[in-house]
């Protein structure tokens, strides 16, 4: 099977059927925190936990399922992750302890890991030729964007029909939908040259290169600040936000409370990413793509101090989220092909992996603290100036990354920029 020198492929259209699926699923997650919260009358911390658990598993599951994927075919990879996602779902409706939906959070990330980024980009990438590979890996990583738009709204709107409970049921029919794709996912085989490399010569020298342990640094703020505001931006809205005024723009459009606008919050931050993720992929065709993210870092660390450092009002909420949005997976195409560019594509779902497994630890810290902060000081603000403060961190971190693909290098990687 050669790779296909179209854009748009039937590889590509499967797997951001299977992203869209699983994201929009994960960002609805935040809806749910008051609902259980008030059932069960737990402190905020405890369901905190359990989403902070789903995604630190989804760290961990990403570079074992992208090592399955590399060793034994992306599909059965998928359909591993299938079953998990499904499971730990159907699994959760009966939980009725914070123990309990803590401990199936690990299934839930697991099934996350297996229809995520590390395995579908690897497909992607190695389908896609060079020329389109930066703007498809755009494309992919905006379907993830699109199940958030409508995944937090509808986990709202079946809220209101259905118990928490059955619509945790309903998500896992859902998932099991990302199977219908699974015979277009069919990536081209390595070349002799790749075959002949080994997985452990080849993360050998990443781990060497002094720049994948940049961009492994790098991409923890990213999950630090992006799982914060999806499991806990709903929330805050609602307790923080000023209220929505008669005659206004959003009351017209039918949003007349803070609840509700958070629901629209997540699903206007995946609407605005669509567009930037994309454009992201295109910028990264044509300039350095470490000087993209440390720019994306920025701009997100100037957007978060600016809203939280003025009232809080829905036109502010509104605002921030477009902005946001537009910067919110747009690191994940320009640090994937990044990945990819240096250390190549035989190993890119593993290699990946293990680089979106400090996107998760920064995930599980992000909603932990989001949590037990807010429990102990009544506030989301002091644990959202530390988002602001690691997401400078990223933006000066990504600076110094030498850009030149591993092979072309003379000393296995450890060449200076």
């Amino acid at each position: 099977m050669t790779k296909d020198t179209r854009l748009v492929t039937p590889v590509l259209i499967a797997g951001c059927l299977v992203l869209m699926i699983g994201f929009a699923i994960r960002a609805s997650y935040g809806v749910f925190q008051l609902p259980i919260a008030a059932e069960f009358g737990w402190p905020r911390a405890e369901f905190s936990l359990a989403i902070a658990i789903q995604n630190l598993f989804w760290g961990i599951g990403q570079p074992i399922f992208g090592a399955i994927a590399d060793r034994f075919g992306d599909r059965k990879a998928i359909v591993a992750g299938v079953i998990c996602y499904a499971a730990g779902l159907i699994l959760t409706a009966g939980a009725v302890t914070p123990f309990g939906h803590q401990v199936l959070s690990v299934l839930v990330g697991f099934g996350i890991a297996g229809m995520g980024f590390g395995v579908i980009l690897a497909i992607v990438g190695r389908a896609t030729s060079d020329e389109n590979r930066s703007m498809a890996l755009g494309i992919a990583t905006a379907a993830g964007s699109l199940g958030q738009v409508f995944g937090a709204p509808a986990a709202e709107a079946l809220l209101v029909f259905y118990s928490w409970q059955e619509v945790f049921l309903i998500f896992a029919g859902v998932v099991g939908l990302a199977l219908f794709a699974l015979p277009a996912l069919r990536a081209p085989a390595a070349t002799k040259a790749e075959l002949e490399e080994s997985m452990g010569s080849i993360l050998g020298k990443a781990f060497r290169d002094p720049s994948y342990a940049m961009i492994f640094v790098g991409f923890f703020s990213c999950g630090y600040q992006l799982a914060f505001v999806t499991a806990h931006f709903p929330a805050l809205v609602t307790e923080m936000c000023g209220p929505i005024e008669p005659g206004t723009m959003l009351h017209s459009m039918g949003i007349t409370t803070t609840s509700a606008l958070g629901a629209v919050s997540i699903s206007l931050i995946g609407l605005a990413n669509i567009a930037g993720t994309i454009y992201a992929g295109w910028l990264g065709k044509r300039y350095s793509r470490k000087y993209l993210l440390a720019g994306i870092y920025l701009g997100r660390t100037i957007t978060a101090a600016l809203f939280i450092a003025m009232p809080i009002t829905p036109v502010s909420v509104v605002l921030f989220s477009i902005a946001m949005g537009s910067l919110w997976l747009a690191t994940v195409p320009l640090t994937s092909g990044l990945v990819a560019h240096i250390y190549g594509l035989r190993y890119m779902g593993t290699l990946y992996g293990l680089v979106f497994f400090s996107h998760q630890l920064g995930s599980f810290l992000g909603v932990w603290l989001g949590g037990t902060l807010y429990d102990s000081t009544g506030s989301y603000v002091a644990v959202w100036w530390v988002g602001v403060g690691v997401g400078l961190l990223s933006a000066i971190v990504h600076l110094p990354i030498n850009e030149r693909p591993l092979h072309q290098r003379t000393d296995k990687g450890l060449a200076p920029t």
